[in-house]
């Protein structure tokens, strides 16, 4: 993997700050690339849990886990807190870009499901073990192991 470096230095956030972007961040952006070489960019929820990224799809199914069968190697970036400042011609935000290895797993599946929950629906953590029962069996997670994290805030 290159490291390249970041151009508006000024705008480098630390390794907490990268990490609080990724625990309060609503969805994140995860890239593939496919045995056709071409990438794919697709929205979605996840959970971060301070050492990994985990996000749910379909069991064995669609164009993001068929990239992810033929390569592992994914890069997730996510962005809060965006305002743009029309007059100024600039953008306020605060953004992570993780580079990693994404893998399907089952030992993690349920803590996945639940972290996933309680990030999205905190007060509703009954009807969402309910769902997790439900939909287990069709769910697959996948978890993305960090090489690397970088951030850039601008505000």
């Amino acid at each position: 993997m290159n490291n390249y470096e970041m151009r508006r230095k000024e705008r480098a956030a630390d390794l907490k700050t990268a990490e609080q972007i990724l625990e309060n961040a609503e969805y994140g952006v995860l890239s593939t690339v496919g045995s056709d070489r071409f990438p794919y960019g697709v929205p979605l929820n996840f959970a971060y849990d301070g050492e990994k990224i985990y996000f749910h799809c379909a069991k064995n199914a669609g164009h993001k886990q068929a990239n992810l069968d033929y390569s592992d190697k994914v890069c997730f970036t996510v962005v809060e807190n965006t305002q743009v400042i029309a007059k100024e011609l600039t953008t306020k935000y605060a953004s992570a870009v993780v580079f990693g290895t994404a893998e399907k797993t089952e030992i993690n599946k349920r803590y996945a499901l639940e972290l996933l929950a309680k990030k999205y629906a905190p007060e509703f953590l009954d009807i969402g073990d309910s769902e997790i029962k439900k939909f287990y069996n069709v769910t697959d997670i996948y978890e993305i192991s960090i090489l690397k994290i970088s951030a850039k805030v601008n505000r």
